[in-house]
This record gives structure tokens, sequence and C-alpha cells, in this order.
């Protein structure tokens, strides 16, 4: 799933996320002599003074597009082409969850005239009647519907756009050598120099065993080279892979290869996205034998040679056009590259897969959301015969090589906030599943909030580590969400052996109504994208946490709108200013708090930790921090110019130890101002004269 977006975004965020937008046929070509229109002039005039303050920062000044998509270009006849579609189900769509986490911060005569202005931006003709709740004009369908009336797939009820390419071969040329890594290589990762999966090691410990920069010399760290990714609006969460002295990085639909000592550039590869962009944002790549992995926010796999950046093949898999997404980095174990789509605000019906490696031809597949006949397919009890769904995936999975077992963190059922509409445990969404990575078989499951009511997401099942409790060692492995809780399984008898906080907890029991009920942590609270990390030396772990707190509000009656937002409610947050942050640094034997590191803003940042007796994070603010991992001491400060919400990676390359962080925005949704541009900032100590 993707976190809501600030309220500072405003009205833009409903096309980046919900409609899209493109010049379309005009309205009034395709309208009878009679039709007056669904808006009027001085509506769509005003709504050009809303976008112009709210929306032109994300979208650009002629909507052309920036940090998130253009609201004129290809797709707005296609999302919205459904034949049960009206215009009042857009509308609907925009006032009730625009801004994502702000909905009732806007008056619904702004958002009523933003949308105006954007309908005649792609050349609707404006009438004589406003756009508002409750006009007789809203009930009218789209008039290009009848150009799609061969393309609804039957199961879903969905369009389904069947122009776009299934499968798209790169030249035979392409094909990569062997260059590695190979899968002994990736199977030893945990003690590499080298950063080689996007949580450093199939165990997701993010732990580098490289000592050169440690807690006594780190305050003399610098910058020793910087690469500007030149696409300044570009949503920038990647967590980058470092092999053989080659850093691997992505934005939303590049994927680029530098020197990871010089930061000069070696390749760029650009995605054309062929379907419609659901998410903007992408987290990252998986490399093996040559090859360079990621997905794509249109549904495909692409599969690159690491060494030209040439198309090797590319698959499409997820079905955007149903609110399917790719945004986690993938997982290549073997000859099997595992991924799931994310979009459970869409309803989306979760699945994870394994994909060859050679051509991403599927080998398996298991369904988050069972399907009828399918266990766990009983919990989920709808006495109103509602839509549901969800269980999508986002976060990067760990993987234990020696018994085969993926861990698979599964995010919120949808809709998202009124449960009395979905009883049940809901299986197996907000559940740690783990599978069999060769064959997709269940072998356990542990659900860790069931029946979700906040939007509380599973967010991680890492790392994977070995303890000594009460004198017997332990398998143990991690687990964080947007519960605001870290927890530690033990892998061999599936029981939580503690739970610990991580940010404010306030009304968690208290299931979302009607009413307005106030919880932390709030819609965008707990542990994000970037999970907890290891330090073995240490035994401890660090987690990085958003504390946020929101107002929830469920709808008596939410609507269901194929392939858009299903949030099934509102979800106000508190104000930015009363936001925060922190890193909490937990023994990993008992759970205990052994100290906390407070931020001004929350920490969305990747945290990584060394052999060196370090911490190493960032902040929204834009600062790289080097903290004592014994003591979380701050070593080091340095404002890259940008927030940071993306990787903090350390690697040695030549010899020479190094430490590579992502600044620029993650997106809109957590930063108001100077967000910077997409730049990856490497840092080393300074060379002895």
């Amino acid at each position: 799933m993707r976190p809501p977006a600030s309220s500072a975004t405003s009205i833009c965020a409903l096309v980046c996320i919900l409609i899209g937008a493109s010049p379309a046929d005009a309205w009034g070509q395709n309208a009878t002599a009679t039709d007056t229109g669904v808006f009027t002039a001085a509506q769509a005039e005003h709504g050009r003074t809303v976008y112009a303050n709210t929306c032109a920062a994300c979208h650009g000044a002629t909507l052309g597009g920036g940090a998130s998509i253009a609201l004129t270009g290809d797709s707005f006849e296609a999302r919205w082409s459904h034949p049960s579609m009206t215009v009042d189900d857009l509308f609907y769509v925009v006032r009730t969850t625009m801004p994502p986490g702000g909905a009732t911060t806007v008056p619904v005569a702004d958002q009523a005239a933003a949308l105006a202005y954007i309908l005649q931006s792609n050349g609707y003709t404006a009438g004589t009647t406003e756009l508002a709740v409750g006009s007789s004009t809203l009930t009218r369908g789209f008039p290009w519907a009848g150009k799609f009336q061969n393309s609804y797939g039957r199961a879903e009820g969905l369009a389904t756009q069947n122009s776009l390419e299934e499968f798209i071969a790169g030249d035979a040329s392409a094909r990569p050598q062997p260059t590695g890594p190979d899968q002994a290589t990736l199977n030893a990762a945990v003690r590499s120099t080298d950063w080689l999966v996007h949580t450093h090691d199939y165990a997701g410990t993010r732990h580098s065993p490289l000592t050169e920069i440690n807690a006594d010399d780190a305050a003399r760290l610098a910058p020793a080279c910087l690469f500007q990714v030149a696409e300044k609006d570009s949503n920038f969460q990647t967590g980058p892979i470092v092999y053989a002295g080659v850093m691997y990085l992505t934005t939303v639909t590049s994927t680029i290869a530098i020197d990871a000592a010089t930061c000069q550039p070696r390749w760029k590869q650009i995605w054309t996205p062929r379907g419609d962009t659901v998410w903007n944002r992408n987290r990252g790549v998986a490399i093996k034998d040559g090859y360079v992995v990621r997905g794509t926010p249109d549904g495909y796999l692409v599969a690159m040679n690491a060494q030209t950046g040439a198309l090797v093949w590319a698959r499409r898999l997820a079905k955007s056009e149903a609110g399917e997404t790719f945004s986690m980095a993938p997982v290549i174990y073997e000859d099997l590259v595992v991924i799931g789509p994310a979009g459970s605000e869409n309803n989306v019906q979760g699945w994870v897969g394994a994909f060859r490696l050679a051509d991403g031809s599927p080998v398996w597949r298991f369904n988050t959301v069972p399907k009828k006949g399918e266990p766990g397919f009983e919990t989920w009890r709808n006495p109103r015969g509602i839509p549901v769904g969800g269980g999508s995936v986002w976060t990067s999975f760990s993987l234990d090589t020696s018994t085969g077992e993926l861990h698979v963190p599964v995010t919120n059922p949808s809709p998202d906030l009124p449960v009395r509409l979905r009883q049940g445990d809901d299986l197996y969404t907000n559940s740690m599943v783990v599978l069999d990575v060769r064959t997709g078989k269940l072998r356990w499951y542990k659900q860790l909030v069931s029946n979700d009511s906040h939007d509380w997401d599973l967010t991680h099942s890492t790392p994977l580590f070995d303890v000594t409790i009460d004198g017997r060692q332990r398998r143990l492995v991690g687990t964080a969400g947007k519960d605001g809780y870290l927890r530690a399984i033990d892998r061999d008898t599936h029981k939580i052996v503690y739970t610990t906080a991580v940010t404010t907890i306030e009304n968690a029991d208290t299931p979302i109504t009607t009413t307005p009920t106030h919880a932390c942590p709030g819609v965008l609270g707990g542990v994000e994208w970037n999970g907890p990390a290891y330090n073995v030396e240490a035994n401890m772990l660090y987690v990085p946490a958003v504390d946020w707190c929101t107002t929830f509000t469920a709808f008596e009656d939410p609507r269901y709108i194929p392939g858009k937002n299903y949030l099934g409610g509102t979800a106000t947050r508190d104000p930015a200013e009363q936001s925060q942050g922190w890193v909490t640094a937990i023994d990993a034997s008992t759970g205990a708090v052994r100290w906390r590191y407070r931020s001004p803003r929350p920490v969305v940042a990747a945290v990584t930790t060394t052999a060196g007796n370090l911490v190493l994070t960032g902040e929204l603010g834009g600062d790289f921090l080097a903290l004592d991992a014994r003591t979380g001491r701050e070593l080091y400060r340095f404002n890259t110019g940008g927030s940071i919400g993306g990787g903090v990676v350390t690697y040695a390359t030549a010899g020479k130890q190094y430490i590579a962080v992502a600044s620029g925005s993650p997106s809109n949704f957590w930063v108001n101002q100077h967000p910077g541009s997409p730049t990856l900032v490497v840092f080393a100590l300074p060379s002895a004269r």
C-alpha cells in the first residue's frame, strides 16, 4: 500500500492517485445539443487558483506532471471507462479521500472547483450547472465508455488494457553473461562488504561487517562524491545495491548504475509506462548472475543487463487497471524472482508470486486474500456482501536459505476502516506469511493485527536473527508495522517472544466507527517502508518510526469504484507540527529499550548498523546521522540538502569504506517545503596525507 499524502499537497494528489488525466475528447464534442455540462466556467476559473496554490508544486504549472503524475496524458479515459462509472463516482473519490489523511480539512466547494478545472483542462466544456453534491448531472456516465465495451474482465468487472504487451523481449545480445553475484555469494551476503540485497542480506539484518568507519572516527566523515539523478520531481525512496564497485539505484521509472566510489554514471535505463501508473514510487532492484531486476508502477517486471542496462525482457504481471502496482525491491533466489503488488487501498486481491529469472514466466503464486475453496477464505465474514480485499505487499522479504522459508509481511484489508462490514480475522492480512520459496506452499503464518480497522499494515518480517534466552539458543524473526510495535517471533514455536512499542500508542483497541476516534499510531504512523536493523556485536535491534496520530471515521456506506481508492472512511492526521520520529534501540534477547533518539519529524529513512559500532540513518529535515550503536550518542551530522526517506547503505570498494545516502523527497506525502532534488550522497573518511 502507499502512505497518504500531506495536507499541503491538497487536491493535487487526487489525480496522481485516483484518476490520472489526459486530453480526452472534449465533453462538449460528445454531448447533445441540450447538454449544459457538469461545471461552470466561473467554477473552473476558481479551480485554476486552487490548483495553482495546492497542486502545481507536484503536478506542474500546466498539469504536465512533476513529483506526481501528469494531469494530462493518455490514461484518463481508460481509468474511467467502466460502464458503471459516473461523474459522481469521480467526485465521490475526490471529496471523500482528497487530500489523503485530510479530506475533511478542504472545503467541498474547493474540491469541486479543482476537479472542474482539471476536467476543463482536458477538453471538457463548461455549462450552466455547477459541479456540486446532489447535482442531477453527476449521474451521467462518461461519453467514451462505449469505446472500451469489449475490454472488461469478467471476474473482477474491471476494465483491462488489452492493447498492452504482455511480454517484451529485448535484443538477443542483451542477455547477460553470468558475471555475478552468483548464488553462493548471495547466500553469504551477511558477511559481505558489498551491499547485495535490498536489506543487505537475505536475513534482512541491514548490518555490515565493515569497521574502517567506526564510533571513534565517524566525526571525521566528509562527502566523497554525489550523483544528481536529474529527475527533480521524482519521489526518491530507492535502497541502493552495490556489487563489485558498481551501485544500482532507481527512481519511479529509471534504473541507474554508477561507480560506487566516484559517483560517475555507467548507464541509465528509462522505462516508459505502457499502462496506468498507480503509486509513483520504487524502492530498488535485485541482482544476480549479471541481471538487474525491478518492478514498475504500471505492473511490469523488468530485467536488464547489469553491465550495459540493456533490456533483457519485461513481463506484465500486475493489473494496474485494477489498482495493482510494484513498488517493492524484488528478491532473487536460485532461478526465481519473488515479488508481489502493492495497492490494498484500491481493493486489490493480494498475492505473492515467483517468476523465472530467464524470462519472467510464472512458477507459483500464493493468494494473500484467499479465494473460495482456499484455506483462510472462511475468515472473511461479510454479512452485507460488499467488495473486500487488500492484502498487498510493498516492502522486501526475508529468506532463510537453510530451510527455504520466505517471510512475507502482508498489509491491510480493504475497505480499511469500516470493520463492522468485513467481520472475521481477514486472513492473511496484517500477517507474516511464511512460504516455501521454491513452491509457494504455506509453511506457517502469524497474524499480528486481526480484523484491522486502522490501516495498520504489517510492513516488515525482518530481520532473521539468533539469540540466547535463558541459556538457550533461539531462532527469531523481527516484525514491525504501522501499529507501532516491534515483535520478536520464535521461528520454531511460532510464538511471540516479546512486544515493544516504538511510538505513541493511544486508543489502539478501540474499533473505528462512524463516530470520530482519535488514535495513535495514525494512518501514517508506526514503521513505514524501511524496517529494523540488527547488530550482532551489540545484540540490539534498531527501529525507525513515525509518531503521528489521526482522527479516524468510518463511513456508514462506503462506495466501491473499481480500481479506485476504497478507504471506507476518512483519516484526518494531526497537524504536521505535532508529528515526530524515533530510532529505538532494543535488546534483541529481552525486548527492553536501551536508548531512543528523537527526531523533530517522522523517521522514514533506512537505519543501517555496522560492526564499527555505528547506527546510520537520515531525517526528513535533510540531515544524515551517525550514532553510537551502544549509547545512541550523536557522532556525526551533515545536511544533504534534501529530505531523506530512502536507503542508507555502506560498502567497501578498492579497500575503502563508503556510506551512501539517498537524499531527496520520498514523496510529497511527507515533505511540504524544501524537499531537495533526488541525489545520491556518498561519504567516506578523508584520505591520509
